[in-house]
């Protein structure tokens, strides 16, 4: 679906065009952060190779636990005013009944750079500042990495045996696990936490 066949949010034009967003734009956003990131830990920080993968793979693997947890308790959270009810479906109810349209897969500017900012003060606070960057670095890398796996999911045929069953496995969650399967780039946190099946009314 494109923006032209979308669902409208907004009466105001402006505020309607905030909530399309092309897919390039994570990229075009974030890759100069990413790099900008490895720099300054790279080269003016004298990080060593060691302590870089570390890193690197201790920030993958808590950007896997955000995604989850983001997806599974603020997109999913059931709230009790209509108020509510409206934020959630603005950040991801819209997804869910129009999974295909491409201008509203990828976050907005806007919240991902509040999202974004927030997370870098909690980081910041719990983090050796030596292994700030490369984490902050990183993390947003992870971030990019599920931003188009997701769009993939939807807008690619992922013929290769992994794309097959993460598409497969995101897809269900859509049409008959909307209760489950809430990773999107991997399934490691619905293991830990027992939600690849759902409850039973997913089955209904």
């Amino acid at each position: 679906m494109n923006a032209k066949q979308s669902v409208r949010l907004f009466e105001n034009p402006l505020l309607e065009a905030l909530t399309h967003v092309h897919p390039i734009i994570p990229l075009v956003m974030w890759a100069p952060f990413v790099i900008a990131a490895y720099y300054y830990a790279i080269v003016v920080q004298n990080i060593s190779a060691l302590e870089f993968s570390g890193v690197f793979l201790f920030a993958l693997l808590v950007w896997t636990f955000t995604e989850y947890f983001i997806h599974r308790f603020l997109f999913h959270f059931e709230t009790k005013s209509k108020i509510g009810d409206r934020l959630i479906y603005l950040f991801h109810g819209i997804h869910h009944d129009e999974p295909d349209d491409a201008t509203r897969l990828v976050m907005p500017p806007v919240p991902a750079v509040l999202i974004m900012g927030l997370l870098y003060v909690i980081f910041s606070a719990l983090l050796p500042e030596k292994y700030l960057w490369v984490f902050m670095g990183s993390f947003t890398f992870g971030y990019l990495c599920y931003d188009y796996i997701h769009y993939a999911t939807h807008h690619f045929p992922m013929t290769s045996k992994v794309g097959r069953y993460l598409r497969k496995y995101h897809l269900q969650h859509h049409h008959s696990k909307e209760h489950s399967k809430y990773g999107v780039s991997n399934p490691l946190w619905d293991y830990v936490f027992h939600t690849v099946t759902g409850p039973k009314k997913d089955y209904k």
